[in-house]
């Protein structure tokens, strides 16, 4: 120890001996392979006890523990409590069950620990060719730009801020846009999730510059009713901006008609942009694939690897068709970020040029291992067996004389309700019940005023016996709660 501070050659946060790390890992790569390969037998959650909650209020720790004793206090307090969307009985919210192979690619990211805001080393390497086989996945140009965020909410902000410098300018970055003296106006269907909304108080504009148009009987955009509000803004000295497509809304899985709204978009000259958070990545499937015309002409797409693609969590993908404007939205060069044209500062342009993250985290490798151990075709297969279940499932319901189908099947989202004298309060027990069981975990939303029970099928692993399951427990739930009453 010197007098100024702490020994030269101090602590370093590397094992004292590797072979117990590896004898731990190993224990580890074991456990969470049971983990996933008995998620059936499993509950699909289970409340967090309180001693537990509790137990988490500990102060700071400011001495070592060995990591075997963490890991045993994760198996306790930690792995029994998830959110529980990996397991095939998760139908509660648009959110993927993760796959194997990108969790062991989630440990090697983590190894390498690559920071992927920029300079010039392998991982970026990864995230473009993935950039690459989105472009492919669309059907966009070669000059088309994209890059991996958390997920389509911000997605979506980056798509919004882009659309706005392609309508002002670049010079707005600096000047702001109160400089422009415009009142830009921006166009979703009421079923567009909330996030767009946020975007547009985000990015300054105020979400009293987005029109929320009417949903037809299917409930997509109103295309007759998009256009009266476009008309009236133009007439009012407005500037529409920014048209927002729903390719799968979150409440019903309902597709915009997307050809139509490109239509309409080249015709007054709006930025046409997809939110795919939900559906996008159905055109990987060959039958699901004509029912989303049209998203190829988009000027962007948001959309979630996270999701159908079965990646684990997060992997959000924002897809710019005009490379240019992209990157001019959000470059930024400063004198400790210059690019070189050799060494570890080339590589330019960077992921940086393209969002507001310069910390970035490796998400491309399991994004890339999931693509690449199953294959395109493969993970299209599986989307296309959500529908199908969805199908099954509308089918059942249709049968049963005690519960009724609240919304047209769309796309992979179910919306029905038991039959009841007081169907709110009932098809809300219905729900809670079917989840702190452990039995099933759908969630709930609202269809013109009555409270739905929400079957989203979005899981690989989900098969006919969970939708079976899921009906069974309704009915007998339904049947205990309405005898009690």
């Amino acid at each position: 120890m010197t007098k100024e501070g702490p020994a030269l050659n101090g602590p370093t946060l590397d094992p004292a001996d590797w072979n117990e790390l590896r004898r731990d890992a190993h224990r580890m790569i074991d456990d969470m392979v049971d983990y996933m390969a008995q998620l059936r037998d499993q509950p699909v959650w289970q409340s967090t006890p309180e001693v537990i909650r509790e137990s988490f209020r500990e102060d700071l720790p400011t001495q070592p523990t060995a990591l075997a004793t963490v890991y045993d206090d994760f198996t306790d307090r930690i792995l029994p409590y998830s959110s529980g969307n990996a397991h095939p009985a998760f139908m509660g919210y648009v959110q993927g069950g993760g796959n194997a192979a990108g969790m062991l690619a989630e440990m090697l990211a983590s190894t390498i620990n690559s920071n992927c805001g920029g300079r010039d080393h392998v991982a970026l390497d990864v995230e473009r060719q993935i950039t690459h086989w989105t472009r492919q996945i669309f059907d966009f140009p070669a000059t088309a730009t994209g890059i991996f965020v958390t997920g389509t909410s911000i997605a979506n902000f980056i798509a919004l801020v882009v659309a706005r410098t392609a309508a002002l300018g670049v010079e707005s970055r600096r000047a702001g846009i109160a400089a422009n003296n415009q009142k830009l106006t921006a166009y979703a269907s009421r079923a567009a999730h909330g996030c767009v909304q946020q975007a547009m108080e985000l990015a300054g504009l105020g979400s009293d510059a987005l029109r929320l148009i009417p949903t037809d009987a299917d409930h997509r955009i109103d295309l007759d009713a998009l256009r009266v509000a476009i008309a009236a803004d133009r007439k009012e000295g407005a500037r529409p901006f920014f048209l927002v497509g729903s390719a799968g809304t979150v409440d019903v899985g309902a597709i915009d008609d997307l050809a139509a709204l490109s239509a309409i978009a080249k015709a007054e000259g709006l930025w046409f942009h997809i939110d795919g958070a939900l559906g996008a990545l159905a055109v990987l499937s060959p039958e699901l694939k004509p029912r989303f015309k049209g998203i190829e002409a988009a000027d962007s797409i948001a959309f979630d690897f996270h999701k159908w693609g079965q990646v684990p969590y997060d992997a959000g993908f924002i897809l710019v068709r005009d490379g240019d404007v992209h990157r001019a939205t959000f470059a930024a060069p400063t004198s400790y970020l210059k690019r070189e044209t050799r060494g570890l500062a080339g590589g330019s342009p960077w992921p940086c040029d393209f969002g507001p993250d310069l910390s970035r985290s490796f998400r491309a490798l399991k994004t890339w291992f999931t693509l690449k151990v199953h294959g395109a075709d493969r993970i299209g297969a599986a989307i296309a067996k959500s529908c199908a279940l969805a199908e099954y499932l509308k089918a059942k319901i249709e049968a049963e004389p005690r519960l009724e189908l609240l919304a047209p099947l769309g796309l992979n989202i179910v919306c029905f309700r038991y039959r009841a004298a007081d169907p709110n309060e009932v098809n809300g027990t219905i729900v809670a019940e079917l989840q702190e069981r452990g039995m099933s975990a759908p969630s709930t939303t609202t269809i013109n005023g009555a409270l739905a029970i929400r079957a989203c099928l979005i899981n690989h692993r989900t098969q006919q016996q969970d939708i079976d399951a899921l009906v069974s427990g309704v009915l007998s739930i339904g049947a205990e709660v309405t005898q009690q009453r």
